[in-house]
């Protein structure tokens, strides 16, 4: 006998409702964590851009910056956490493996029921959930869906390390996905390159540490300048992509925003796609540091915020990390 299954309808696309946004609580400036690293303020800024970085207290959790950040995003896009069938969260911080921290986070908001969901998607966390979400919105199988970027990165660091320790800070950036008459996100461009998983990487695994706890507990590392080459010469090209398979091009761009990992990287990816000056770029490193998958919604909502964005913008957005993982779109500012 055959069976034919009802299928779900499909809608012609996504669009993102509102944003929010959490920062950790304290103010570190460069003066601060420049002596276990025998560095200086000037060396930090002319290497990155960062003049100081958000990090969490230690009473402030990861699912209190995700709780924060995704209430906010809800009450813009107009709607309560009941609306939301679907949460997808981007962390590499969580300090449980299970449950997830989408799990509590939709409970938390009054997602009852909600699909839940992490990805260890590292820099490129929120843009891959981004593309999910357009996924399961135009697909049918979800009406709204919450999407965190969430890192409590200071959890993770050694503060010797001369690597990365000193980019790294905390915060939670959130957006909610729902369907559209037209697409307002375009086609998601995304991938990964572990030959190079290298060049970010954990010191050792949590099993090694579990055999042997001299080694410390594993905290994160990188090759710098391999990075920063991967970075220039690699996304450029996938920006070019998203914008092409969106049917637009460089001109079109109002509003970019790349992972927020260095300074350097984003002045020479604008420099690479030859932006217009009109292009606002996001530089939101510079006083809140690198947060990993929460930085592209943070720094999102903070163009919005002090109005250097608008609704209806069209932002070109890239991430970019451990991995190596990238993916990025086309989103038309809510």
């Amino acid at each position: 006998m055959t069976v034919s299954l009802t299928p779900t309808q499909p809608v012609p696309g996504s669009q993102v409702l509102g944003y929010g946004a959490a920062r950790g609580d304290l103010d570190v400036p460069n003066d601060d964590i420049v002596g276990p690293i025998n560095s200086s303020d000037e060396w930090i800024r002319q290497r990155t851009g960062i003049i100081s970085r958000k990090r969490a207290s230690a009473d402030v959790s990861l699912l209190d910056l995700a709780k924060k950040a995704s209430l906010e995003a809800v009450e813009n896009s107009g709607l309560t956490g009941s609306d939301i069938d679907a949460v997808i969260v981007g962390t590499i911080t969580f300090e449980y493996h299970t449950p997830s921290l989408a799990a509590l986070l939709a409970y938390e908001i009054g997602a009852d029921g909600a699909i839940a969901y992490d990805m260890g998607a590292a820099c490129a966390g929120f843009c891959y959930g981004i593309g999910q979400a357009d996924a399961l919105v135009r697909a049918g199988t979800a009406k709204n869906v919450l999407v965190v970027g969430a890192e409590k990165l200071s959890d993770i660091i050694d503060p010797t390390d001369r690597s990365m320790s000193f980019l790294l800070g905390d915060g939670a950036g959130a957006a909610v996905v729902s369907a559209s008459d037209v697409p307002k996100i375009g086609p998601t461009v995304w991938g990964s390159d572990g030959e190079n998983w290298k060049t970010i990487y954990m010191t050792h695994s949590l099993l090694e540490y579990k055999e042997n706890p001299e080694l410390g507990f594993p905290t994160l590392r990188q090759e710098g300048p391999s990075v920063f080459r991967w970075a220039v010469w690699h996304t450029a090209d996938m920006i070019r992509e998203s914008l092409e398979r969106s049917g637009l091009g460089v001109e079109d761009v109002d509003v970019f925003v790349p992972h927020q990992a260095n300074m350097r990287i984003i002045d020479q990816l604008a420099k690479q796609l030859k932006l217009p000056d009109s292009v606002v770029i996001a530089r939101d490193i510079e006083d809140t540091g690198n947060t990993s998958a929460a930085s592209i919604p943070l720094a999102t909502h903070r163009l919005l915020q002090e109005g250097k964005a608008k609704s209806g913008d069209v932002c070109v957005q890239i991430g970019f990390g451990a991995g190596l993982a990238y993916a990025g779109q086309v989103v038309i500012l809510p």
